[in-house]
């Protein structure tokens, strides 16, 4: 399997994932109006822009933080995609409203698609699993939000002032409870890669 190249917009995903305030407010800059101007011309208004913007940038910063996302496309192609795709999503939900897409803009080449399908594919199974993480009790999901941020299992043992072997044991119970709701739902079936 060939390696792709690292686009040198990886700058803009580091930054976010390093909270970089000024990668921020360059994207906010430099990107952020063509959005704006897209979702104003397509049946949304200001407001509805700032919002797929904002819920972008979060699953940009999940994503990055997630899996260490590597760029091969330029940036702006990557983010406009898939705020255009969040915000068609968005109008297909409320599609009581005649809708109008202006469809001018350049399309993209192929490994943005692919990028973009799979942050849409990362977002959907980030979402199952904060829904299914919330069915579980307070105190499993105490324990894997530690284990989540502590790497030793030991100092998580501590840190809930009970004992190794107590933590090992209700971790594997609360994982196997989440992976078993994850996997029961028909959204898990659907998001199942072939």
């Amino acid at each position: 399997m060939a390696q792709s190249t690292i686009h040198p917009d990886q700058i803009y995903i580091d930054g976010l994932a390093n909270n970089n305030s000024a990668v921020i407010q360059s994207i906010y800059k430099n990107f952020v109006p063509k959005v704006v101007s897209y979702i104003r011309n397509n049946s949304g208004d200001q407001d509805q822009a700032q919002d797929v913007v904002q819920e972008i940038m979060i699953l940009l910063f999940n994503q990055a933080k997630a899996n260490k996302l590597q760029l091969t496309c330029p940036f702006d192609a990557y983010f406009f995609l898939l705020c255009k795709r969040k915000w068609l999503n968005e109008l297909k939900k409320s599609s009581n409203k005649g809708v109008t897409i202006d469809d001018d803009l350049p399309s993209t080449n192929e490994p943005t698609e692919q990028m973009v399908t799979e942050a849409e594919l990362f977002d959907e199974k980030q979402q199952l699993f904060d829904l299914m993480f919330q069915k579980l009790g307070d105190k499993c999901q105490e324990l894997l939000k530690l284990s989540f941020t502590i790497k030793s299992m030991e100092e998580v043992a501590e840190k809930l002032n009970v004992t190794y072997g107590y933590v090992r044991k209700k971790k594997s119970l609360c994982v196997g409870q989440l992976t078993q709701w994850i996997q029961e739902t028909n959204r898990f079936q659907s998001l199942k890669i072939t």
